[in-house]
């Protein structure tokens, strides 16, 4: 809104934001950051003050988490930028790209003028010399520089004097006979829909297609995504907020429409032009809308995707026109932009984040707000912000699916809505009258799109429905194989992700499909009742048999991370293909299928689901073969040597290594005799000569196996650091630590390094180094109980160096990782509960209590922050493995 009187201010009123600054005189937004800033601050706005207008000063400044709604309707009821800059660029909040200093300026509309002023001299970060430049570039800013603050004072109140000198000459010109040629012919966002709630969680997403809108290049784009994902929504919100270059908005709903052909009538009666018999309709929109610069929103374009190659006719018709469409699949044409709509971001670490950390996620944000809509007494609270933030991801965050569940909330406490999203269909219904039946149940909404495919296509749906999660092309291509309808199966696949029912996206180079959880029940439920399905199911259930014995040999050294992230990404389907073999009797196949992803389960802190399995093979009732029994005794028994009091069963795992022994399998006969090791160090008494007998044979036996050869090395080195060989275990360990490093092999190097700080640890010597590296190393294979570990070295190099209460906040964090992971894995090296006992024991045990209760109450994100700095973690993302 342009400066002009306060006349115009006033009439202009009616269309503010809810969000009101304090007075409704002409306002003028200050920008800048606090701290440094705040004599300068105070000197604008007394400045300001003197010329009777409103300083609207948002004086929380760039804070960590600012609140962009409100700076956003700030800004759009103000009437002046004020920018004022020196040396710090600002606070990057989490999830954001820029600072708030910057949002600000790039959200204060193009018309708006802008005064800019420079404090000099001045060291800027690298950033705010960028946004500087840009600034310095806007034609539509004014820029100076200063140096004290009364020089700024008398700037800001001498410019804003002219500028308001400037602005009144200019209405007055203008001023004269009021006729009908005064008003514009249409309002810039009349036709727009009117939205009964705020967009959330698009900030970013808006953005980006502002800027595109704003490109002479792009005058056709297309937002895509699967049904109730938010298109429309979006698309509405970004031609509300678009001003420059258009003079008009034209919504164009065509979800009534049926026929192709209907469709440039549609749009010309929405653009005022009439259908004249002298000549076609194309051409008479040309005529009509000659010189002026229109964005028509195109609305549910997916159902007339006939008409598509009309759009790219439309772009040479209307020269001046861009078109913004929305589309559960691609147009296709020549000049189209597509802009894939993605789910709402869900929380990653709802375990162990902070009700905070939870609640800055789009998807929270959203159910929360929809909630309490419906109920305004509902609130997200330490009780039931992990239920919110499993409901959300449980919902894949799919915006229309989250809102028909938050809308239960009257109903159904957010406990009760987790439980009953084992089947999410029947939760998902809404009984609002106003809104389209298409979308009153996310059913329909899915169902429509099903129903606009072609025969092969659906048929290749149905068969999809196999797959508990993410599948690989390979994968899809074994359930498909010999079907009539998969003649061209990249082809129908294509059709697929073109309708939004299929996300196509990367795993390691290799073609991964995945179905949002509405759109698999769907096809879960369709496949179920096919005549094939059990046919299918084995069939499937193979394809991660083989996926097994692919892996396997990439699960070691340099292929390690790669081929950990493609089993993790098929990791459902392996699950349901497992149990469904077991379920058949085919237990043999199952057996070593687990074990030669054994690396995988131990890395991703997965034992118990593998012993699972076992303990269902061994009472399956079926005839077991020698190796298989063989296996499932092995991991059995060395997953319940990890329970805390648990010495295991000795004769169980001695029959083990001779089942092993007895086929002939060197390398299952070396892990077998690891677990034995296992079993006599954690015996009472520990029987070490036993278990360093076991381990130098396993040793012997591995040795064609570079990883595993050095994890039984570094067991041996455990068994020497118990028995007090002190140095005769390090030796060894930095060994073992040379080969990690040598054949690539994170995971041998992670548990080394840890070893490794422990055995300085009993020469009472503190090198935390080694246990940071651990933590590195196991956020980087996604080894959740690494973290334990990790922590735990550090609380004990805390002790020895003297500082009871880091000590205490380590070992918090050690605990709470462990209750995250749920095992509690007894140590081969030192135990740490001697440090515990001696800090209780000394006169700072207030210290290390008080520091380990600050521990346990940190946030995952904020403990490995401690150590590894907030960059390192923000950029890790906080990814959690499965």
């Amino acid at each position: 809104m342009h400066i002009e009187n306060e006349a115009a201010v006033v009439n202009a009123a009616a269309d503010a934001p809810a969000i009101r600054t304090p007075d409704q005189r002409l306002r003028v937004f200050v920008s800048s950051t606090l701290r440094e800033l705040e004599p300068e601050r105070r000197a604008a706005r007394s400045a300001i003050e003197r010329l009777r207008l409103a300083p609207v000063m948002f004086e929380l400044g760039a804070r960590p988490h600012p609140p962009r709604e409100l700076y956003r309707a700030y800004l759009q009821q103000s009437d002046v930028f004020v920018g004022i800059y020196w040396q710090q660029y600002g606070w990057i909040a989490p999830g954001e790209e820029v600072s708030g200093l910057e949002d600000e300026y790039r959200l204060a509309p193009r018309e708006m003028p802008k005064l800019i002023y420079v404090k000099q001299p001045a060291q800027r970060d690298e950033r705010l010399d960028g946004l500087m430049n840009r600034i310095r570039d806007d034609d539509t800013a004014s820029y100076k520089s200063f140096s004290a603050v009364e020089e700024l004072a008398e700037l800001v109140e001498a410019d804003l004097s002219t500028l308001l000198a400037e602005r009144f000459d200019a209405s007055r010109a203008r001023a004269g006979p009021v006729s009908a040629a005064a008003f514009p012919e249409d309002s810039a966002s009349g036709r727009l829909p009117a939205s009964s709630t705020d967009v959330v969680g698009r900030e970013h997403d808006i953005a980006t297609l502002l800027a595109w809108l704003g490109e002479d290049s792009r005058r056709l784009v297309t937002l895509v995504g699967p049904g109730g994902i938010g298109k429309s929504r979006l698309a509405v919100e970004v031609a509300r907020l678009t001003s420059d270059p258009f003079d008009r908005v034209t919504f164009v709903a065509l979800e009534n429409v049926r026929e192709a052909d209907d469709v440039l009538p549609t749009i010309a009666r929405e653009l005022g032009v009439r259908e004249a018999s002298d000549r076609p309709t194309i051409d008479a929109l040309g005529i009509a809308r000659a010189g002026h610069r229109d964005l028509i929103v195109l609305d549910n374009f997916e159902h007339v995707i006939a008409a598509a190659p009309l759009v790219a006719s439309l772009l040479t018709t209307l020269p001046g026109a861009t078109f913004l469409v929305t589309s559960r699949a691609r147009l296709r044409v020549r000049g189209e932009h597509v802009f894939d709509v993605e789910p709402l971001s869900v929380p990653t670490d709802w375990a162990t984040a902070s009700i905070e950390e939870i609640l800055q996620a789009p998807s929270v944000r959203l159910f929360r707000e929809r909630a309490q809509a419906a109920d305004p007494r509902f609130e997200v609270t330490r009780d039931n912000a992990e239920h919110v933030a499993r409901i959300c991801q449980a919902l894949e965050g799919v915006p229309l699916a989250i809102e028909l569940a938050a809308a239960r909330i009257r109903a159904l406490t957010p406990a009760a809505m987790l439980a009953k999203l084992d089947r999410v269909l029947p939760l998902l219904v809404t009984s609002a009258r106003d809104v389209p039946e298409r979308q009153r149940t996310m059913r329909a909404t899915v169902e429509w799109s099903i129903d606009l495919l072609s025969t092969d296509a659906q048929a290749l749906f149905t068969r999809l429905g196999v797959f508990a999660g993410d599948c690989s092309l390979a994968a899809v291509e074994a359930v498909a194989a010999n079907e009539s309808w998969a003649a061209d199966l990249l082809g129908t696949l294509l059709e697929l992700v073109d309708g939004s029912l299929l996300r196509q996206h990367e795993v390691e180079g290799m073609p991964f499909y995945s179905m949002l959880a509405p759109v698999r029940e769907i096809a879960t439920g369709r496949f179920e009742t096919g005549e094939d399905a059990a046919a299918v199911r084995r069939i499937h259930a193979y394809c991660y048999v083989h996926l097994a014995s692919e892996m396997e040999p990439l699960l070691g050294g340099f292929t390690q991370l790669a081929a950990l992230t493609r089993v993790e990404a098929e990791r459902d389907n392996v699950r349901t293909g497992y149990r469904h073999l077991i379920t058949i009797g085919e237990v043999d196949v199952v057996a070593d299928a687990v074990w030669r992803l054994l690396l995988y389960w131990w890395i991703r802190t997965l034992l118990p689901e593998a012993r699972a399995w076992m303990e269902e093979i061994l009472d399956a009732g079926v005839p077991l073969t020698d190796r298989t029994r063989a296996i499932a005794l092995a991991i059995s028994s060395w997953v319940a040597l990890s329970q805390p009091g648990s010495a295991g069963d000795r004769e169980k795992v001695q029959e083990s290594v001779e089942l092993f022994r007895r086929v002939g399998d060197e390398f299952g006969e070396a892990c077998a005799l690891t677990v034995l090791c296992v079993a006599c160090t954690s015996a009472t008494p520990p029987d070490l000569g036993r278990a360093e007998e076991s381990q130098l044979r396993a040793v012997e036996l591995a040795r064609d196996n570079p990883t595993f050869h050095a994890l039984f090395r570094g067991a041996l080195g455990s068994v020497k650091l118990f028995r007090g060989q002190i140095h005769e275990a390090l030796s060894l360990f930095e060994d073992v630590l040379r080969d990690a490093v040598r054949i690539g092999d994170r995971f041998v190097e992670s548990i080394t390094n840890t070893n490794t700080g422990w055995a300085h640890v009993a020469l009472g010597e503190a090198h935390p180094e080694f246990f940071v590296r651990h933590l590195e190393l196991s956020l980087q294979i996604g080894n959740e109980d690494g973290v334990g570990y990790a922590f735990e070295g550090l609380s004990a190099c805390a002790a020895l160096l003297g500082d009871p209460e880091r000590a205490g906040v380590y070992l918090g964090i050690a605990e709470t990782a462990r209750k995250r992971t749920g095992l509690i894995e007894q140590r081969l090296y030192v135990s740490f509960q001697p440090f515990v006992e001696q800090l209780l024991a000394s006169e700072r045990a207030a210290e290390f209590l008080a520091g380990r209760a600050q521990g346990r109450a940190l946030s995952r994100r904020e403990a490995l922050a401690l150590i590894l700095g907030a960059t390192t973690v923000a950029d890790r993302g906080g990814a959690q493995p499965g």
